[in-house]
Formats: C-alpha cells, sequence, structure tokens
C-alpha cells in the first residue's frame, strides 16, 4: 500500500532534526544543545508526525545521548512545564507557589529489593525538607513503582500542579506523575512495550527537577550515564546535585557496595565514592509484601540491608542538601534521625 504524504511538496519542520542524527556513519553527528531544545520543544507542542518522533527517540537511543542533548531536552521541558504551572496556580489562586528544597525523581520501580528509599524521604520530610517527588509507572513490567507504595506509607500522591502546591505548603512533601508534570513526555515514557526499548524519556525526566530544587538527586542503571547526567546537570545550570547508580535505577545507596557519587557543589564538578557498609552481599527479595517496610519503621521488625539502605541514601540526601561537611558526619546524622524516628505511621 502506498501512503500519501501530505509533505511531499515541502520538507516537514522536524525532519531537519532526524537528519542530523540519522545520515549515516560519517554524517550523523549528535544535536546542539539549541538544536535539542528546539526539536524538543515541537515535540512537546505536537509539532510532531507520530513516525517521525519513534525515528528520533530510537536514533537516539542507538547512539546515546550526549550531555548536550540531555540538557536541551529538559531546557525545552522546563520552560513548557513553567508556563503550564504558573497558568494552574494562577487559576487555583496561588500567587506565591512554595519551593521545595530537594528533587527526587523515581521512575525505576524496584524488581530485588524494596524502595527503602521512601522511609529515608520519610525522615527528610520529618525534619523539615522539603521534597518534591516525580515519577512514571508500568512503563517496564515486573516492577514494584513508588506509587503504589506511597498511600501505605503516608506520602501524598497528587493529582495536579495545585494540590502539589497545598500538599508541599501543608506536609513537606508531594508526588506529582509525569503523566501531569509533562502530559507528552508521560504519553512517551509509556511506549516502553511498544518500541521494546527505552527512550530518551527515561533519561531526561530524571534530570527535570520542575519546581527549580535547589538541590537534586537522580539515579541512574547504567553507570556510564553517571557522568552524561552530572554534566548535563552542570549545562541546565542546577547548581547543587548529585548522581548515583542507584539500586535498582532509584535514589537508593545499595549498602552492599561502593556507591560513586557524581555531584554538583555550588556550581563546582566534584565526585566522592561512598565505601560498602557490609562485607558480603544479601540476597534478593523473593516477594515484596509492603507490611515489611511498616514494621520495620515501627521497630516491630529488623531488617539489616533495609535500615542501611535507609541510612546510607538519607547521608547522601545530607551532602547534597549542604547538612553535613563529611561522610562520616552524613552517616552520624543519618544513623541519629533513624533511630529517634517516630515510629508511628
Amino acid at each position: 500500500m502506498v501512503m500519501k504524504n501530505r509533505y511531499l511538496a515541502a520538507e516537514h519542520p522536524f525532519a531537519p532534526y532526524v537528519r542530523i542524527l540519522g545520515k549515516g556513519k560519517t554524517s550523523s553527528r549528535s544535536l546542539t544543545l539549541e538544536e535539542a531544545r528546539a526539536a524538543m520543544a515541537m515535540i512537546l507542542a505536537g509539532e510532531v508526525e507520530p513516525v517521525q518522533l519513534g525515528a528520533f527517540l530510537m536514533l537516539l537511543r542507538v547512539k546515546e545521548e550526549s550531555p548536550a542533548e540531555l540538557a536541551g531536552f529538559v531546557l525545552a521541558a522546563r520552560d513548557r512545564i513553567a508556563a503550564e504551572r504558573a497558568a494552574a496556580l494562577a487559576a487555583a489562586g496561588i500567587t506565591t507557589p512554595v519551593c521545595p528544597d530537594l528533587d527526587w525523581s523515581s521512575y525505576a520501580g524496584k524488581r530485588k529489593h524494596y524502595p527503602w528509599f521512601l522511609l529515608a524521604v520519610k525522615l527528610l520530610v520529618a525534619h523539615g525538607v522539603r521534597v518534591f517527588m516525580h515519577g512514571a509507572s508500568g512503563h517496564t513490567l515486573n516492577r514494584l513503582y513508588t506509587e503504589a507504595v506511597l498511600p501505605r506509607l503516608g506520602l501524598r500522591h497528587c493529582a495536579g500542579w495545585a494540590d502539589a502546591d497545598h500538599s508541599l505548603r501543608d506536609s513537606g512533601f508531594a508526588y506529582l506523575p509525569l503523566s501531569r508534570v509533562s502530559p507528552v513526555l508521560g504519553d512517551i515514557i509509556q511506549l516502553r512495550n511498544v518500541l521494546g526499548l527505552r527512550s530518551p524519556v527515561h533519561t531526561l525526566a530524571r534530570l527535570l527537577n520542575p519546581l527549580d530544587a535547589p538541590a537534586v538527586l537522580q539515579a541512574i542503571f547504567h553507570p556510564a550515564y553517571r557522568e552524561s547526567h552530572q554534566q548535563a546537570a552542570s549545562l541546565i545550570g542546577y547548581g547543587n546535585s548529585c548522581v548515583i547508580k542507584g539500586e535498582g535505577g532509584e535514589i537508593e545507596r545499595n549498602p552492599d557496595g561502593l556507591c560513586l557519587a557524581k555531584q554538583i557543589v555550588d556550581g563546582e564538578l566534584r565526585e566522592e565514592t561512598w565505601p560498602a557498609l557490609f562485607p558480603q552481599r544479601h540476597e534478593a527479595e523473593e516477594a515484596f509484601d509492603p507490611e515489611v517496610l511498616l514494621a520495620v519503621w515501627r521497630g516491630e521488625q529488623t531488617h539489616d540491608y533495609g535500615e542501611m539502605a535507609v541510612i546510607g541514601t538519607l547521608a547522601l540526601a545530607l551532602r547534597v542538601l549542604q547538612r553535613a561537611a563529611s561522610q562520616d558526619d552524613a552517616l552520624a546524622l543519618a544513623s541519629t534521625w533513624w533511630q529517634g524516628r517516630d515510629r508511628h505511621i
């Protein structure tokens, strides 16, 4: 069957961006930051044909996104998100939005271990740190996603920007799914099982920091992405950020191994290595029961791996928030917070 193409008479405006990426081994190249920003702006505005979007995403996936491309994509997304959020807050009569202290992305889901990082988040909130979390669920099979656990821990899953602002103001925490943060990106991330591969949205979403929090935590699964995330965060202009290879791809320190943290501290690129907290590795969980998280929080059950995952993750957050001057100070403070937690939930 021959398809009618209404663009035969003139090249589609998005075609040059596909051509840059797909012109062949010797002629193709990465997009510049401004090209990436312009391309993503067109995608978010709905000015791209589905076949172009699929080609664009998969060409990027094969090549792997450069830091400049990631930064350009994120800047375009942040521009659009900021405008949409401002309109939503104005419609709700909110003139002075709350700014969180820490941006926390959660896109991977857990497969081997419980989402212990959520208990670290509870401790941060309990000690006055305002945390904005964004994420997505269901795009990869056989994983336990944050959205499914939040209600059991008393952490608020919000319906929109106004709801998130109220939740941050009242409780110090808000979770907003990517489908609410950016509906277009929310749709694209769900193409995982259609395309058979993850797209650049899985990467750039972690860098969004949509409320422009002064501190940003990120996690990746593939170690090579640590440096590209760090460099992209610098190009975007984040002053304080930290990216790690998190357990399962979530912002969670695996206490069984070394943790390399690629940081930005007051605009300066740095890195530090955190040593393993156990001499041996722990077995993966056979099944997930959210009641285990609750029992450990209440002190009704002990879990060596889980409790150290909470403390180690909390220590990383305290470092990026500049609440601790060293790793030892961060671990000591995190342990104190854990031992002194309000065990009612």
